[in-house]
Parts: C-alpha cells; structure tokens; sequence
C-alpha cells in the first residue's frame, strides 16, 4: 500500500512538472518560415536542362527515375520517364515537386517532421508528400520552380534531384 501511494506520488509529480513545460509550438517567430517569394515561372528550355541533367545522375548511377519539373504555379512544364522507371513513380515525382512548389521546401523536411512526430497535423494538409526528393528552385531570391523524383529509395531520389537542381542554376 504504501508503495502504491509512493508510486501514485511520483506519477503525480512527473505530470505536473511535464504540465509546466513550454509547448516550443506556441514559441511565435519575428519572422516567417519559409517564407521565399514566388517568381517569374521557369521555362522549357531551362526545365528540360534540369531534367536531362537529373536523368544523367541517374544513368551514372544505374537508377531508373520519374522526374518532374514544375513552375512557379505549381503547373507542370516537363516530365521524364526513364526506361524502367516503376509507374507508380510517375504521380509521385510529380507530387514531390508539387508539394515543394506550393509549401516552398524541399519535400524531406515533411519527412523529418513525420519522423519526429513534431508535425502530427501533416495528415491534415492537402498536397503533402512526406518523402525526400521533391526540391524548389530559388534564383535571385525568388522560387521559379521545382523539380520531384521518384523510383529509387527517399535518398536517391533526393540526389537525382540536387543534381537537376544544381545543373539548371547554371543555365
């Protein structure tokens, strides 16, 4: 009995030290996340630059990928499918670079909030793909665009798209 009264003590101790703890969620930023503005929309010759440049990681590779580019409007303006490429991966790179477009982040940052169960209300958002590999495109400040792809793994999909990404900044 007295262990069970000791036990019930303690219990009520941790809850009310826990009660007293700071929710970080209610912290208020002075400024916005994520907050990039949108820009002028990229066009085919640079989205396809991109693509082609992804697809070339990925032949280097050995990876068979779906890759997306998506403008400023989150409206597609080139798509690839490798030969081979898995076709429920079609959707997905298409997602992917969506989901970056409208929420202006890379895709893996829903990932890491998932994984960390810190962002339990992602089920409750429309168009949010929590899987690496969708990734926005900023130039001079502005998001023009964003690239998805999808077929490998989380993480090869995020490399097949950096490289796209890296290789239209220099267009």
């Amino acid at each position: 009995m007295i262990r069970a009264a000791f036990a019930i003590g303690i219990a009520l101790c941790a809850l009310s030290a826990s009660a007293q703890q700071p929710n970080p969620r209610d912290a208020i930023p002075d400024k916005m996340p994520f907050d990039v503005p949108y820009g002028p929309p990229i066009n085919l010759e640079r989205a396809q630059a991109g693509i082609n440049a992804a697809i070339a990681e990925s032949k280097k590779r050995g990876w068979k990928m779906n890759v997306a580019m998506y403008d400023s409007g989150a409206n597609l303006v080139a798509f690839a499918r490798m030969d081979g490429a898995q076709m429920g991966s079609i959707a997905i790179a298409e997602h992917k670079a969506r989901a970056a477009i409208k929420f202006r982040r890379e895709t893996k940052a829903f990932e890491i909030g998932l994984q960390e169960g810190n962002l339990p209300y992602l089920a409750t958002l429309d168009d949010v793909i929590a899987s690496r590999g969708g990734i926005p495109i900023v130039e001079n400040g502005h998001m023009i665009g964003a690239i998805g792809c999808s077929g490998g793994t989380g993480s090869q999909d995020e490399a097949v798209c950096k490289a796209g990404a890296e290789a239209l900044m220099k267009k």
